[in-house]
């Protein structure tokens, strides 16, 4: 474990009480190293350059959170709005929606290069949800151009171990978990349901629109030989949800959304199998993968529209002074070959074959340099070279970390942009199959203070990115009292900037502070103000130890300013919303060493808000449960 102040820089992403348990009053309090999975391959947090946030099961269980969009919302850099509950999309740094590549476990939460929408997709097999902020296109290909979000889930902990959970509250919730490893390999089996009654999206008192999720999660490994380990996993969703009726006769937000009992019904499979082989004395390390992401979505009993995508990667990590576990200098290496289709363009498909190298250096000075190249051969689209560079820099005898980042990424037309003829209340969409991917190129600066003895961090980061041929929809002409609509680039640069703050703080041995800040500025090419990212998003928690460590209680405030929308009604205006500040209260207590109760209070003071003019969010919510493991 190499220069241990650095090991300081976690405490952004970890609750500190979880860190000072066993540490003598006074001490410095030292962590366990984190591997971020944000390069070629894995890289240690301490001198990971590019700005990032790691959300751990233990912050996420103390907090009380049940699903990954509450869990990303007031994240430094991130923004969730939603359409209700059901159809939720993550910005980061102001960028599009699906400028923001999402994966669980590594492999693409979305087949057929859509959107990644999240919904109910649960907290309660979560090991830790990883967020990288900014170009990561070198590592991650099409998609990643704002950033990555990286959901990792639970793996199989030596020996035996088994267990679940309960809860009850405007619904139920189970989950059952078993696994076991041994000397030569490991097997985890999770299954769990969510039936969240929901709530009225329109606002106006009727039915409650919920969510109804069940998932089966099976991952395993195991030692074939000394060098040779395999691996698996497998990921099968299952989700219907209930959504109300929008109202373009509306006249006001009042009136938009009506209370309807409309449905939709999603299908998730990610899948993957590997082999990872050591050679040369543990100095060379090769992986090969291969990757399925199958996504079938339908609303009101229309058919399913299907997307998926193949990806077959090979990874080899070459240390040139060591072994690639413990070497200050690496090569790494990656070969990529993907493939894509989705049921919007019926006999079409999409591929490409990609080829990245990455050399990092961990050296003495305390420098640390990431840098990568990759160039995409596309079959659809012109060929695409992306770079990025990362340099962080413990200063020597000094609670200062300095880190820098710049990068270049890249965002391939949907399938719908492309090819789509579909109509919709009155209005058709037709796609254009001449569009040009969209160039987001950007760089952050940022230092990090680490307070004495350990007890927090405080980092302040600045970004700037600019897009490039941003795609937009637009009205071609009205036919018949039909609006046709299709695709185009936008000529010119759509800029954003804005500063991150985030801070923990250990208070006292039993307090723990955090606070989030996000300043943003984002604009369309033509200077307007881009909807549906707030200006200002704050967050605050508090969590304090109490009975002798047994029990916790968390209070959580996020408050949201600055954010515009359009009005899909009168003149199609696009105004600010009003701003909002929600509270939310976890609390947990261990009745023993294996079993753990719960409760939380969801928008405690019964706010009314809104991320989306016309919809409604949840009102004040109150849920009870269980936990068990042994």
């Amino acid at each position: 474990m190499r220069r241990p102040i650095c090991l300081l820089a976690t405490l952004v992403a970890l609750p500190v009480t979880a860190a000072a348990q066993g540490a003598a009053p006074g001490e410095p309090i030292l962590l366990d190293e984190i591997v971020l999975t944000a390069g070629i391959t894995p890289v240690a947090q301490d001198g990971y350059a590019r700005a990032h946030t790691v959300l751990t099961a233990t912050e996420i269980e103390d907090r009380g959170i049940a699903t990954v969009q509450d869990a990303l919302r007031a994240l430094p850099g991130v923004s969730v709005s939603g359409s209700g509950a059901s159809i939720a999309q993550v910005r980061i740094r102001g960028a599009e929606a699906n400028h923001t590549l999402i994966l669980i476990d590594g492999i693409e939460a979305a087949g057929g290069e859509d959107e990644y929408v999240l919904t109910g997709l649960e907290t309660t097999d979560i090991d830790r949800i990883e967020v990288l902020r900014g170009p990561q296109s070198v590592f991650y290909g099409s998609n990643a151009s704002a950033g990555v979000i990286n959901i990792i889930t639970r793996d199989a902990p030596q020996g035996l171990s088994y267990g679940g959970s309960v809860e009850a509250g405007n619904g139920g919730a189970a989950l059952v978990h078993v696994s076991r490893r041994g000397e030569r390999g490991g097997l985890r089996l999770s299954l769990s349901a969510r039936d969240d009654l929901g709530y009225d999206q329109s606002g106006d008192g009727g039915g409650k629109d919920g969510i109804n999720r069940k998932t089966a999660v099976l991952s395993g490994d195991v030692l074939a030989t000394d060098d040779l380990r395999l691996g698996v996993a497998l990921r099968q969703s299952t989700e219907d949800y209930g959504f109300d009726a929008e109202n373009f006769a509306a006249t006001d937000a009042e009136s938009y959304l009506v209370d309807a009992d409309l449905f939709g019904r999603r299908d998730e499979f990610q899948g993957g199998v590997w082999a990872e082989y050591t050679a040369l004395d543990g100095r060379l390390v090769q992986r090969l993968d291969y990757q399925h992401s199958i996504t079938r979505q339908s609303q009101d009993n229309s058919p399913f529209r299907r997307g998926q995508t193949e990806k077959l990667k090979y990874r080899a990590s070459l240390g040139l002074d060591g072994s690639a576990a413990d070497a200050s200098q690496l090569l790494n290496l990656l070969a990529e070959h993907q493939r894509d289709s989705n049921s919007t363009a019926p006999g079409q498909s999409r591929e490409m074959s990609s080829v990245a190298l990455e050399y990092r250096a961990m050296l003495a000075s305390g420098l640390d340099v990431q840098a990568g190249l990759r160039h995409d051969a596309n079959r659809v689209f012109a060929d695409f070279t992306s770079w990025n560079l990362g340099l962080s820099w413990q200063m020597p005898d000094r609670p200062f970390r300095l880190h820098a980042s710049a990068g270049t990424g890249l965002v391939n037309p949907s399938y719908f942009e492309l090819y789509a003829d579909a109509g919709f209340f009155g209005t058709v969409y037709q796609g254009n199959p001449d569009l040009r991917p969209e160039k987001n190129s950007g760089f952050d600066l940022g230092v990090e203070a680490q307070l004495p003895d350990g007890r927090g961090t405080i980092d302040v980061t600045y970004f700037n990115e600019t897009l490039e041929d941003e795609i937009t929809d637009y009205l071609v002409g009205i036919e018949d009292g039909v609006a046709f609509y299709s695709y185009r680039n936008q000529s010119g640069e759509s800029p954003r900037q804005g500063v991150e703050v985030a801070a923990r703080i250990l208070a006292t041995d039993s307090l723990t502070l955090g606070a989030s800040y996000t300043y943003l500025d984002a604009e369309n090419p033509d200077g307007s103000v881009k909807t549906r990212r707030p200006r200002h998003e704050a967050g605050l928690s508090a969590t304090l130890s109490v009975l002798d460590g047994r029990g916790s209680v968390t209070g959580d405030l996020r408050h949201v300013a600055g954010t515009f929308d359009t009005q899909f009604w009168g003149g199609f205006e696009t105004r600010e919303l009003p701003s909002y500040t929600v509270v939310n209260l976890a609390a947990g207590y261990d009745l023993t060493p294996n079993v753990r109760a719960t409760a939380r209070v969801v928008n405690l003071f019964d706010r009314d808000y809104s991320d989306v003019w016309g919809f409604a969010n949840q009102g004040r919510t109150g849920t009870i449960g269980l936990q068990a493991r042994w």
